[in-house]
């Protein structure tokens, strides 16, 4: 559990070498850090420092009220400046990709470069007819999911257990009972008015057979990043852990992509320093 100043504690998962570009792991909805992103992080671990959050309502994350995507990309930045990261990657998954568009879009001088997967420019959520759905789903998980229960931190961190009595752990760590908050707050994003100001090094994998954030939407992205890099996972929404086999090395392949652009696009002196003149 890490203490964000100001905002509350959050849990963190902080892996991989000291030396090597940073990339953020930013989950889906109704999931967290680890239950997303479990499958990748080992791969991604040789080459990168990889860091995962369990955003607000979600996990162990910060209990707040409203729901709000710009305070969780705020939050990603508190955790950069509490574990001392200058700038990173912002690598973001559905959801994610839209905490990933808009902790670029307040804090530029962070967000060096962006993988956005199986995510769009907005969420279905802004449908009037859909949140209501969420809404009503919310009511009534709550008589048996309780929104102000705390997840049991002793049975998410037992990794003893076959792996999907682990991964229910953490799926039930998020109470369900919040969607139509956790849909009302990411009803409010849309990015489509700044796509084409987005000018750092941007990578997009594409699920080709999802049906929870269409390919059409996926493809605003990929039609308005300037420069960005495609990669076409053929998988689902959930490609990250159900058809991984697929998804890691495409997300691979771009975070490379993405780290060798900004390497290119740093000053010579901050990449390579100098030798100091013999006094």
């Amino acid at each position: 559990m890490v203490y964000l100043p100001g905002r509350g504690s959050t849990y963190v998962t902080d892996s991989g070498p000291r030396d090597k570009p940073v990339i953020f792991l930013l989950h889906s909805v109704l999931t967290n850090g680890l239950l997303c992103w479990y499958p990748l992080i080992p791969a991604l671990n040789k080459e990168f420092r990889v860091i995962t959050l369990d955003q607000r309502w979600h996990g162990r994350g910060i209990r707040s009220a409203p729901f709000d995507l710009e305070d969780c990309a705020d939050d990603v930045v508190a955790l950069a400046d509490v574990l001392g990261i200058d700038t990173f990657t912002a690598a973001g998954f559905s959801m994610g990709g839209g905490i990933s568009q808009i902790a670029w879009r307040r804090h530029p001088d962070r967000v060096d470069a962006m993988i956005l997967c199986s995510t769009g420019p907005f969420f279905g959520s802004n449908d009037p007819a859909r949140q209501t759905n969420m809404s009503n789903v919310g009511r009534i998980m709550k008589l048996i999911h309780p929104p102000h229960v705390q997840p049991n931190a002793a049975k998410l961190d037992d990794t003893s257990v076959p792996d999907t009595v682990w991964a229910m752990r953490q799926f039930l760590s998020t109470p369900v009972s919040r969607l139509g908050v956790l849909g009302d707050g990411m009803s409010h994003f849309d990015s489509q008015p700044w796509l084409a100001e987005i000018d750092i090094p941007t990578a997009v994998l594409v699920s080709l057979k999802d049906r929870v954030i269409p390919l059409w939407r996926q493809r605003i992205l990929t039609d308005n990043i300037p420069n960005v890099a495609t990669y076409e996972v053929d998988g689902g929404h959930a490609c990250c852990v159900l058809e991984a086999d697929q998804f890691i090395p495409k997300f691979l392949e771009a975070a490379r992509h993405t780290a060798d652009q900004v390497r290119d696009r740093r000053p010579l002196a901050a990449t390579s320093p100098l030798p100091r003149t013999p006094s």
